[in-house]
């Protein structure tokens, strides 16, 4: 029996008939959209779609179903469309028929969608570019023939073979151009596709008449070409944009969509705009916490990355406050709700992030300055040659045509669209060969500006692993604190495990995690504990090891003595090296961090940096970049975590390593993929190197202009000429910009000396379009 042989009542109660419908059923209405006129779209990925009689089966049962107005199947993309007829209507029964049917279904977010429609339009853009170049490649080749002194037969034929690949490739490549400029012209303003498009149309037009009336020249090769290089630079900047967008919604995806109210020792399903303070909320192992909220019953532990920065878990008990976005490790525990979502901790970052994302606004690129002359400019000039030439020649609207036509092409933006994004793609290769991600193209010029370097401790200029620096366990009991750690996934366990060396197993029983404290066993009848030093010493006797008693990781046997562990940070490979470097091309340098005092002073002595702080809560490492930017400091921010994921945008250009959490990759304009922190330092050179590229590219197109223009103008420049001169250009750009692409003095402390690691992490980072 196939999915389309199965058959469905078509009535179906809409009501929930337990709690856990009720709740499924409240879960699955925070997935719809509400339309103007009162209904709502819902949106199921259904797998299971295979064929039309798919379509015909499942919009048959959904149809007569009590307030569904319409059901749509997409074949190809595999879902369902539903929309009720009121807010307060259930898509569970949806959800249960397509079940019954035999179909898995499951409620796509439509926020995700808008993310989908925005990655068509850039392969739109993708595939414009292809069908360009390659049209633009055998165009020029037929052009290659007629410039060798084709006969008139062989050179009219070309032209009319070329005149059948140009227009279907102008008519869809050109779409993106020729949509902005008749939106500008119907808006009554003018914008860079204006001289764009007319430049490729006229070309286009009297292409087609020179060739059905035998003339010599035809310019489809300038009308194809010209579209092709614009396409690249398209595509570049459509791209960017994308990467921008990302940081804001990534962080966003931290908030759950409700929660669990515990009301009379019964549980509910709450949608997190209708969570109040004074809630009793459940937060499950697993489960972030949805609110601000305190610690009413039960003891965990808790990823606090969000909010300190450090990878390690904490303990929590009764009494403790926790922050929205901090993910619940271990056990269930109950809080009371202190704040609404609106006003959480979570809200509050987002908030910053998406304040600083606007912020970068101010940075607008040389080449979209420029852009605001360009357009008015070049119809003026255009006009003139036109009127020039027509008062010239006494009428001769051809002649005039002709001269504007070669003066709207060799105007053309080619080299000066091409003068920033050609470096940033040969400087995004050149650091991905150093282990460098970038994900938006002006960084590069942000970075090359950067006079003040701000670094995260934990898990940037440290791995984020701890490591034991001391013990004074020792024989037997080193032997059971081993043992002990084996049974335990907490990073704290298994540095104790690096640490210990292998001896003779030990037997152990009863084992098990308690939350919040450590992990306990029973050896030879006796019980064992491994984890907080107050909880392990409740089982040992005497005072133990000089401060195994002050904090930290600790081991006791029942009656024994009490085992101190002394834990440390690893620093990164070449740590010390890239500060000495940041500081020698002429960058402040200062440590901010969650962490306490200690560990923070230690590692900035270590590495010689004398500005530091500890403490620093994502609101405070924003205020201390803002003070540092009102004093005109441009900051580089290189950091990790959660907590930093706010200063990261911030900051006018940011690094963090692959190591990262989502939130904090995303947030940074750069991501390394290798443990050294050399790439700091190089990255900023090759910047550096890029920015005096950038503008030598802009000189070269202002004197390709300078000169061009008026030759065009006078008369002595032909379309055919034009085109030859924008290319021309073009790769005089382009030639320039590779010379980025050479090591030079800008790497040559750190080229090469960024050792490779490979692993499936930085593949997949790869994959996933972190760059």
């Amino acid at each position: 029996m196939t999915c389309c042989d199965q058959t469905l009542a078509t009535s179906v109660a809409l009501e929930a008939s337990d709690p856990a419908s009720a709740l499924r059923a409240e879960e699955l209405m925070r997935s719809g959209r509400a339309n103007e006129d009162g209904t709502v779209q819902y949106v199921f990925s259904v797998p299971g779609i295979s064929c039309g009689r798919c379509i015909s089966t499942i919009e048959t049962a959904l149809a007569p179903l009590d307030g569904v107005v319409s059901a749509r199947v997409n074949l190809t993309m595999r879902r369902v469309t539903v929309i009720l007829d009121a807010a307060d209507r259930s898509p569970l029964a949806v959800s249960d028929a397509l079940k019954r049917l035999g179909y898995g279904a499951i409620p796509v977010d439509i926020g995700d969608l808008d993310d989908l429609s925005r990655q068509r339009e850039s392969a739109g853009l993708l595939k414009a570019l292809a069908v360009a170049g390659f049209a633009a490649g055998n165009i020029m080749l037929l052009s290659v023939s007629v410039w060798s002194g084709a006969d008139a037969a062989t050179r009219d034929m070309f032209h009319l073979v070329s005149g059948l690949i140009a227009l279907p490739t102008v008519a869809y490549s050109g779409q993106v151009f020729f949509r902005s400029a008749f939106g500008a012209l119907r808006a009554g303003r003018l914008n860079m596709d204006v001289p764009i498009s007319l430049a490729v149309v006229l070309a286009l037009a009297m292409s087609v008449f020179e060739s059905l009336t035998g003339g010599a020249e035809a310019y489809f090769d300038a009308a194809v070409t010209l579209l092709f290089f614009l396409l690249i630079g398209r595509y570049l900047d459509q791209r960017m944009r994308e990467r921008a967008r990302t940081a804001v919604t990534g962080l966003s995806r931290l908030a759950v969509k409700g929660a669990t109210r515990i009301e009379g020792g019964e549980p509910s399903y709450v949608p997190l705009d209708e969570v109040r303070p004074g809630m009793i909320l459940r937060v499950a192992a697993g489960e972030r916490v949805p609110v601000d909220g305190l610690v009413v019953r039960g003891t965990s532990d808790l990823d606090r990355s969000l909010v300190t920065g450090e990878s390690a878990p904490l303990a929590t008990s009764i009494g403790d406050r926790l922050e929205a976005g901090t993910l619940n490790l271990s056990g269930s525990i109950d809080i009371e709700a202190l704040e609404t979502a609106e006003n959480s901790f979570l809200a509050e970052i987002i908030r910053m992030m998406e304040a600083a994302e606007k912020g970068r606004g101010r940075y607008v690129r040389v080449a979209d300055r420029l852009a605001r002359i360009y357009a008015p400019a070049v119809h003026i000039l255009a006009a003139a040659t036109f009127v020039g030439w027509m008062v010239a020649t006494g009428g001769d609207w051809y002649s005039a045509t002709y001269a504007a036509i070669a003066v709207l092409i060799i105007t053309c933006p080619c080299a000066l669209g091409l003068a920033v994004p050609v470096v940033h793609v040969i400087g995004a290769a050149r650091l991905f060969e150093n282990g460098i991600l970038m994900k938006d193209g002006s960084a590069l010029e942000r970075l090359a500006e950067a006079d003040h370097a701000v670094f995260d401790k934990t898990g940037t200029l440290t791995t984020g692993v701890p490591r034991v620096t001391a013990s004074d366990i020792a024989g037997d009991a080193a032997a059971a604190a081993r043992a002990l750690a084996a049974h335990s996934a907490h990073p704290a366990s298994r540095a104790i495990l690096a640490f210990l060396p292998a001896g003779e197993a030990r037997s152990l029983s009863a084992v098990h995690e308690v939350p919040g404290c450590g992990v306990e066993g029973e050896i030879d009848g006796r019980r064992a504990r491994l984890g907080r030093a107050d909880w392990a010493g409740a089982i040992a006797s005497g005072t133990g090891s000089p401060g195994a008693r002050s904090g930290g990781v600790a081991f006791a046997l029942e009656g024994g003595h009490l085992f101190g562990f002394e834990l440390a940070e690893t620093l990164r490979d070449d740590a010390a090296g890239a500060i000495d470097e940041l500081k020698a091309d002429g960058l402040a340098v200062e440590v901010l961090s969650g962490d306490a005092v200690d560990p923070v002073a230690r590692i900035a002595g270590e590495l010689g940096v004398a500005a530091m702080a500890s403490g620093q809560t994502p609101g405070m490492k924003i205020e201390r970049l803002q003070s540092l930017q009102a004093g005109g400091a441009k900051v580089f921010m290189i950091g990790d975590g959660l907590n930093d994921a706010p200063s990261l945008a911030a900051g006018d250009v940011s690094m963090a390593p692959a190591s990262a959490c989502d939130a904090g990759r995303l947030a940074a304009d750069f991501v390394f993929t290798r443990d050294s922190l050399l790439a700091v330092p190089f990255a900023h050179r090759i910047a550096v190197k890029a920015r005096r590229l950038v503008q030598e590219n802009f000189a070269l197109a202002i004197l390709y202009n300078c000169i061009a223009v008026p030759l065009a103008m006078a008369g002595y420049i032909t379309p055919l000429v034009a085109a030859i001169a924008m290319s021309a250009s073009s790769i005089v750009v382009v030639a320039n910009s590779l010379r980025l692409a050479r090591g030079g003095k800008s790497g040559r402390r750190t080229q090469g000396a960024i050792a490779p690691r490979t692993g499936l992490r930085s593949a997949r980072l790869v994959r996933e379009g972190v760059a």
